[in-house]
């Protein structure tokens, strides 16, 4: 048997089934018709439900009488928030804000009051706000980050249209653009763009809202929108050194947007092509669209090199590409990145600690607000670069034993052994087992080992011509590298001293010494160090208050009275400026 429920309709407007009399039996279609009509009656429910959506705010709103100014911008802020609130931050089809619940927040708290501007005119804190985001390229930051382009707009029109300047909604726009920009002013002085990586040594990872509500407030108790923004800014002199020098470069800069060429390249094809864009932007090449011209190429590169004075190859390699792209916008880009390498570090150092800086050769002790001593460096090569760091220098030897990495064995002194048996010998070098007992290498079939299968360690004996030098000092790391003498000090007289195999070599090892154990006179007296030297005596020399020591990558210094450039020497600018500022207009 069947059921009939007799006559029935679908409520589209409530979503459910009308019945109009006692349900009955019936056959199998009418019973099927029902389920349909239910299914429809369902779908048009959802779907008028779905197309509810928030009345999108009036573009325009004229207010001709100033008296009903603040009641009119209200409404009209209200309606955007919670237009924008429901809209992922859009405001209309073009335009959006990129904070839209700390805007709402924020609004509310104020009683929905335009902060920036009163009655059509701009406060003087929304004018001030304005000028520093024009501004912004002498914090290391991009004007139009912060909507610079439609913040002008929006003046411009209320400066000739009197509509305009009489249009609440318009004037609401101002004001929600404005807030949106100051958060982001703040975020980006206090955290930078950069990434947090796994030696930052910040805790505040995530800025919370009461810091951007409390900011705001600030600047409309203050009436003062540079200095609250101004202390969000890293505390450092080499941090205030760049910004002072900032001014000058950008005084005489030439921001032309030119082409950048990444390199080394993965695909030829593109890198040529953008090449040739590059050398017809210094009008040295005709503009061609979709080929490669090797012979153009090769002139225009010709005489790009005889107006640098270099010899000319017509070739191109890295000394050509680092040229082309040595240019202000890269500059800048560069200057940027460093600045906001300093927001990753935090509000405070230790009163004494180790600071080397890999692109500039040095390291620096500082010690109770000051510099004790630097120290010229040689650091890791391209290849085999010194990683960056946090740690603790715990002890330091005298005439240390060198233990080769397992990288260099197999990578550089295996094959040097296969081919010259006296390998060993000419290098001071000793092959031990497991147990620590030295093995003879003439014993050893040299050409059955491998990185698969190499049972031995190789080290080198300790004194003068040890590649540890006459001293080494330890902290703990993951990467096995530590400070240390070398024995080819000549080396710290060329100005390119990327050079190791990681760990860092130090000219001033005898101060970092004596630095050390400067407090413990009574159980290492005064020339304690130089006597073990002496006598070419072993020593591990620990007991003294562990000094922390930092590793960073810093390619800008604001030095006499301009902005010192060191050498990307780890293509760490070019990464991160293909990473974050690619795009960036200037």
């Amino acid at each position: 048997m069947r059921i009939n429920y007799g006559r029935y309709r679908s409520n589209a407007i409530y979503g459910k089934i009308v019945f109009m009399e006692k349900p009955r039996f019936c056959s199998g279609r009418s019973f099927f018709q029902f389920i349909l009509y239910a299914f429809i009656g369902l779908g048009l429910s959802l779907a008028s439900t779905g197309c509810k959506e928030k009345v999108k705010p009036p573009t325009r709103d004229i207010v001709k009488k100033k008296e009903a100014w603040e009641e009119r911008t209200a409404k009209n802020l209200r309606q955007y928030l919670e237009y924008a609130m429901e809209n992922n931050g859009k405001l209309n089809d073009s335009m959006s804000v990129r904070h839209i619940r700390l805007l709402n927040n924020f609004y509310r708290d104020n009683q929905f009051n335009l902060v920036w501007s009163m009655r059509g005119n701009s406060k003087y804190i929304g004018s001030k706000l304005l000028e520093f985001v024009k501004g912004s390229r002498r914090y290391g930051l991009f004007p139009e980050d912060y909507g610079l382009a439609r913040l002008e707009r929006i003046q411009q029109m209320v400066q000739v249209d009197t509509n305009a300047k009489n249009d609440a909604a318009l004037w609401v726009r101002n004001d929600l653009f404005l807030t949106d920009a100051f958060i982001m002013l703040s975020k980006d002085l206090k955290q930078g763009r950069l990434a947090f990586d796994s030696v930052t040594l910040r805790k505040d990872t995530v800025l919370s809202d009461s810091l951007y509500l409390g900011l705001l407030h600030d600047v409309i108790a203050r009436n003062e929108v540079q200095q609250p923004l101004q202390s969000l800014e890293p505390k450092y002199a080499a941090y205030d050194s760049i910004k002072t020098y900032l001014s000058a470069f950008l005084d005489s800069a030439n921001f032309i947007n030119y082409t950048f060429l990444a390199y080394p390249y993965a695909d030829s094809v593109r890198f040529f092509k953008q090449l040739q864009r590059r050398l017809y932007e210094d009008s040295l090449m005709p503009l061609l669209y979709n080929k490669i011209d090797t012979s153009l190429l090769s002139k225009a590169v010709r005489k790009y090199q005889a107006r640098k004075g270099w010899k000319i190859t017509g070739k191109v390699n890295e000394a050509l590409v680092k040229s082309l792209n040595n240019n202000d916008a890269q500059k800048f880009k560069r200057i940027a990145i460093n600045l906001d390498r300093y927001k990753l570090l935090p509000d405070t150092f230790p009163i004494t600690y180790v600071w080397v800086n890999l692109p500039s050769y040095n390291l620096k002790v500082w010690d109770s607000g000051g510099i004790a001593f630097e120290s010229k460096v040689i650091v890791g090569a391209s290849k085999t670069r010194t990683p960056l760091l946090n740690s603790e220098i715990t002890n330091f030897i005298t005439y240390p034993q060198w233990t080769v990495p397992f990288s260099i064995m197999i990578k550089e002194m295996l094959p040097a052994i296969k081919k010259d048996s006296n390998y060993l010998a000419k290098q001071n070098l000793m092959v031990v087992d497991d147990n620590d007992s030295i093995i003879d290498p003439k014993t050893i079939n040299w050409q059955r080992l491998s990185k698969k299968y190499f049972p031995y360690q190789i080290k080198q004996r300790q004194g003068d011509d040890n590649s540890l030098g006459v001293i080494k000092f330890n902290f703990r790391n993951k990467y096995s590298v530590y400070l240390h003498d070398t024995n080819a000090r000549w080396l710290f007289g060329k100005a390119q001293r990327a050079l190791s195999h990681g760990c860092v070599r130090v000219q001033e090892w005898q101060k970092m010494a004596d630095f050390l154990i400067r407090n413990n006179q009574e159980k290492f007296p005064a020339d304690s160090i130089k006597a073990w030297l002496g006598r070419q005596e072993k020593h591990v020399v620990s007991g003294f208050p562990r000094i922390p020591i930092y590793i960073r990558y810093f390619t800008i210094e604001g030095v006499n009275g301009k902005l010192k450039f060191f050498e990307d020497i780890y293509g760490e600018d070019q990464l991160l400026t293909e990473k974050y500022f690619s795009n960036k207009i200037l």
